[in-house]
């Protein structure tokens, strides 16, 4: 018999012929490792990627632990977009067809919200939702979730980009400890370790290819002349590799900047971050870069401690690091989960003794390759692929990520799809939004309202 044939697994009869009517005979890889787990009733913690499988992998367990006749809402799925939650919630539908009576209800932002209640009183089985609108139905009183046997928050990486963290944690306050609760993530941040450490019980980790192999960094050295030269390397390496998230290490304030501007007059979208900005400009900076509006960030070493970026493409030293431990650390951003990075390095003759001291560590020889060719300064140069809208409110005006999103996705509305991550802070907000619909989203935010109330949104640029 076939291990990954789903027939394998301990799954109620009905199931098994629903799936192979709908063609689903073997598992997929996240199925294979997670579904066995999922019906032992542990708690896990799974990587894929969407049209990986994992929406049938918890879908299933769900169904299997449910008891029809308990007319009580026994799981809820959280989702960061409602796009995503119908996806979920029609998966769920088609592979529980065989099961007689079972009802599956979602629960979104930028929905009217009365509908939902009276949904809601006609009862329900599982709940799929975004976690602001869930949150909203448990504080009003309208969801009643202590009979919930299973938890799952899917894509629980992007939820936590778009700010719905505090969302989270309210709900997870509000239900049962005795649950099982599933997590799956494209990625494994640090903030999903220490949400999993918080929520979860002994969690079973399902990876379907190791994220955390030796880092897969490409160093390359090239040695300039003067600084016009320098220049000159930074942006042929630029438009040779067109990563789409870099950062050029500076080693002074004055440097970072003064190399951000130039970029900027070429026509890149780069960001300068140091210690002469002031706390907005730097919140903006940080943003911005980690949203995905600025592409390049050109940075001092102080300022970018704490930089908190998932998988860098490339980081480029546009001087040598003053010490062989800031380099390895300037690098060691890059090429994170399991991801290709490249780290390319200028130097001159003048900085032959921090090489040299490069070289001991590195227990390498240091030759400086020949930079791309020239012709390369003749490709356009790329931009970011978000833009970056405020909205002068924030936490003290009680604005929430459910509040933001609902606003630009209701009706006539941009997809969820094109909302990029959520960043409240006390007095004003930033969200991104796909640069294509940037005028529409605009337009929503400033025409619409948030908690009853207008507020000025307008375009962040540099």
């Amino acid at each position: 018999m076939n291990d990954a044939a789903f027939s394998t697994q301990k799954l109620h009869p009905d199931l098994l012929k629903n799936l192979s009517s709908l063609g689903y005979t073997e598992m997929t890889p996240i199925q294979a490792l997670s579904l066995p787990h999922i019906l032992a009733g542990k708690d896990i913690i799974a990587q894929g990627k969407t049209g990986s499988g994992k929406t049938a992998a918890f879908a299933l367990g769900l169904l299997e632990r449910l008891e029809v006749k308990q007319f009580r809402v026994q799981s809820l799925v959280l989702c960061p977009t409602r796009e995503l939650a119908d996806q979920v919630a029609k998966e769920i539908r088609r592979l529980a067809r065989t099961i007689h009576n079972i009802k599956v209800l979602t629960l979104c932002g930028g929905m009217p919200f009365g509908p939902q209640v009276g949904s809601l009183e006609h009862g329900a089985h599982i709940i799929v939702g975004t976690p602001g609108r869930v949150e909203e139905h448990l504080r009003k009183g309208k969801l009643v979730l202590n009979n919930l046997t299973t938890l799952v928050l899917d894509e629980a990486d992007r939820m936590l980009d778009m700010g719905f963290q505090p969302s989270l944690d309210a709900i997870v306050e509000q239900i049962p400890a005795k649950r099982q609760t599933l997590l799956f993530s494209a990625t494994y941040p640090d903030q999903i370790q220490s949400i999993a450490k918080r929520i979860m019980v002994e969690p079973v980790m399902a990876q379907v290819e190791s994220t955390h192999d030796k880092s897969t960094i490409q160093q390359h050295f090239f040695k300039v002349s003067d600084n016009a030269e320098r220049m000159t390397a930074l942006r042929l390496l630029l438009l040779k590799y067109r990563p789409e998230s870099s950062v050029v290490f500076c080693n002074t304030k004055r440097e970072a900047q003064e190399v951000a501007d130039e970029l900027v007059g070429y026509g890149f979208s780069a960001q300068a971050l140091h210690g002469d900005l002031e706390q907005r400009e730097r919140d903006q900076a940080l943003v911005r870069f980690s949203n995905k509006s600025v592409s390049i960030l050109v940075a001092t070493d102080v300022a970018a401690r704490g930089l908190d970026i998932e998988a860098l493409d490339a980081v480029i030293n546009y001087h040598l690091a003053r010490d062989t431990e800031i380099h390895i650390h300037r690098i060691g951003r890059t090429g994170r989960a399991g991801s290709k990075g490249i780290a390319c390095s200028l130097f001159s003759d003048k900085e032959h003794y921090k090489v040299s001291l490069l070289e001991d560590y590195l227990d390498q020889l240091i030759i400086g390759e020949p930079l791309p060719p020239a012709h390369f300064l003749e490709r356009s140069t790329f931009s970011s692929s978000m833009e970056t809208l405020q909205i002068d409110g924030g936490k003290k005006q009680k604005i929430r990520p459910g509040d933001i999103l609902g606003a630009l996705t209701g009706e006539d509305g941009i997809p969820g799809t094109a909302v990029g991550k959520i960043n409240i802070f006390d007095n004003w907000a930033f969200v991104a939004v796909s640069r294509d619909v940037y005028k529409l989203a605009l337009q929503k935010l400033g025409q619409g309202k948030l908690k009853g109330r207008s507020f000025r949104v307008r375009l962040i640029r540099s």
